[in-house]
């Protein structure tokens, strides 16, 4: 009788353990118990959001409050998160390149209902509508990005704007003001992505190697790897402004590394400049992919016949132009007429007189460069490449 008694006791609670997050995977059941215990009197929020969720979409409810940051765990709603995976996951169903996803880039780059540390918001549902109409009838999702790129624009009417209320705005903050900064377009674009199940991320980096500042814009995920976008390079994918900025990363050095934002934990945080106290929002350091690209785009144009260097240098003015001591350190941009084509500092009077900012570009095009002048105001010179490598003078007066 009592041996009949303990094995009525053991069923009974290894039926309780079965059931105590009934329908998740039992890989999450430590996580969850960790992620309630800090969402202190919001727990009741997530429990319900746990055992509301269709036994389809409980791993990805799972998922998302087992790595929320502490923020969210003490804040969100049941009914935010349900509404979040539920179309989710519609999105997933609905379109094929969705549905051929790993369940590892869907869980971590297309459910989250957040990049950054903008504002929660359930845009989900919004974006579902305005872009599912663009993707439609793509047949892969290479189509389907460029069809969201293509559009986002005139969809939501936002533009790259150093008026904007903040850096870090989220997707129905940038649309109110039809402003953003390049962090808040990035936000939009990847919330636009992720709306019809295309894998993406922000990515960014604090400051570029010349020290001209930070800079974030988008990543997606197509045939099994990334490739970097920006909200106004429709369908370019691994082509965009920033690029040979980007090929000249420092990997080791925090503020000068590119990152990619990451829901699940990775052990690194995204460094963002408007807040560099905040530590919760995740990423991988992923120079590497972009200082190799851009050395084989080096090797591909140095062989094309197609392309020429154009080597930029500044001076204080037409009189001492000559001398190492005579240069001076500027920003400057690349334009080929409203495209962007890269950007750097000139070399200052410290550096070698061999280290010159050296652009790669297209024989036979007409390109403008634009400078801070030494009065700080900009000024602007047009250069037409030929069939030989070109040298640019600039003059701060």
């Amino acid at each position: 009788m009592r041996n009949l008694t303990l094995l009525w006791v053991t069923l009974c609670c290894l039926a309780c353990t079965g059931n105590k997050y009934a329908g998740v995977p039992e890989r999450y059941h430590d996580l969850l118990d960790s992620a309630l215990a800090r969402a202190g009197e919001n727990a009741a929020e997530l429990k319900e959001a746990l055992r509301t969720a269709p036994d389809g979409e409980k791993e990805g409810m799972a998922y998302l409050i087992a790595y929320m940051p502490e923020r969210d765990l003490k804040t969100l709603n049941a009914a935010f998160l349900l509404i979040n995976n539920s179309y989710a996951y519609r999105a997933r169903e609905q379109y094929p390149w969705a549905k051929a996803l790993p369940d590892s880039i869907f869980l971590n780059d297309v459910l989250p209902y957040v990049s950054l540390n903008e504002k929660r918001e359930a845009w989900r549902p919004d974006f579902y509508q305005r872009f599912g109409k663009y993707v439609e009838g793509c047949k892969d999702i290479r189509e389907a990005i460029e069809a969201v790129n293509r559009h986002i624009r005139d969809e939501v009417q936002v533009d790259y704007n150093t008026r904007r209320e903040k850096p870090d705005q989220s997707p129905f903050e940038s649309i109110r003001q039809h402003m953003a900064s390049c962090t808040g377009l990035s936000i939009l674009l990847t919330d636009a992505f992720r709306a019809v199940g295309i894998p993406s991320r922000v990515a960014g980096t604090p400051n570029w190697h010349d020290e001209r500042g930070n800079h974030n814009w988008t990543e997606v995920w197509a045939d099994g790897r990334w490739y970097f976008t920006e909200y106004y390079y429709p369908g370019q994918l691994d082509n965009a402004w920033f690029f040979a900025d980007a090929g000249q990363a420092v990997k080791e050095d925090r503020e000068k590394a590119i990152y990619a934002s990451s829901f699940k934990p990775t052990g690194i945080s995204f460094p963002l400049v408007w807040d560099e106290d905040i530590r919760y929002v995740q990423a991988e350091n992923v120079t590497d992919r972009y200082t190799d690209l851009y050395k084989a785009h080096l090797a591909s144009i140095s062989q094309d016949g197609n392309h020429v260097p154009l080597r930029v240098m500044a001076f204080k003015d037409k009189r001492h132009n000559t001398h190492s001591e005579d240069r001076v350190a500027t920003n400057l941009d690349v334009f080929c007429g409203k495209l962007q084509m890269g950007g750097g500092r000139t070399s200052g009077p410290t550096q070698d007189m061999n280290d010159v900012l050296t652009f790669m570009l297209e024989k036979n095009r007409t390109y403008t460069v634009s400078y801070v002048a030494g009065t700080g105001g900009m000024k602007q010179v047009t250069v037409t490449l030929k069939d030989r490598p070109q040298e640019l003078k600039l003059y701060m007066e």
